[in-house]
């Protein structure tokens, strides 16, 4: 289960709103909402939470990029809206491994002739080139100081796991309204 909110900052403090997130498909959809919610082109926080699994943070300032952080990237990964944010991290397209895995010839066969011993210890797999031998990391991900001038600092950050948009929200003086929220 999904807890999503966004904190947009006002000259008064932050005001909080739950967020649904059935429309958002990527990151520029999240940055538009949190716009939407932004007063005066000022800062919006958005916080994304799946159970005790984990937690991700977008941070939209105007019309700037947004900046983000994943608790655990692999844990993330795993699920439809930590997808999206791990994907964007890591700079890969939805259908980027499915279109170049089509293009590839994965026969073992180039032009039709099959390949010699030597040269298939010197060439990288195909597939492997695509898709990396590794997924996500089993960590944190992103831009861990996209919080440091608002109170949390980066190994405060690192550091968080269980409750931590509760900390979060703590440090930026608005646990009230994101609890009157969730």
């Amino acid at each position: 289960m999904y807890f999503a909110a966004l904190l947009a900052r006002t000259e008064d403090g932050w005001e909080a709103s739950d967020t649904e997130l059935d429309d958002v498909e990527t990151l520029n959809d999240l940055a538009d909402l949190a716009r939407e919610a932004a007063v005066d082109d000022d800062t919006v926080v958005a916080f994304i939470e799946q159970e005790d699994a984990w937690f991700g943070v977008v941070r939209v300032d105007g019309e700037d990029d947004p900046r983000v952080f994943l608790s655990n990237a692999a844990a993330a990964a795993r699920s439809s809206y930590g997808a999206m944010l791990t994907d964007e991290l890591l700079g890969r397209e939805e259908d980027d491994a499915a279109d170049d895995l089509d293009s590839l010839d994965l026969d073992g066969t180039e032009d039709g002739e099959p390949e010699s011993d030597n040269d298939a210890e010197d060439d990288d797999d195909p597939l492997e080139a695509v898709i990396g031998t590794d997924g996500p990391p089993h960590g944190p991900l992103g831009d861990a100081g996209l919080l440091a001038d608002l109170g949390i600092g980066e190994k405060e950050l690192l550091a968080l796991d269980a409750d931590a948009l509760s900390t979060i929200a703590d440090a930026l003086g608005c646990t009230e309204v994101l609890e009157a929220v969730r």
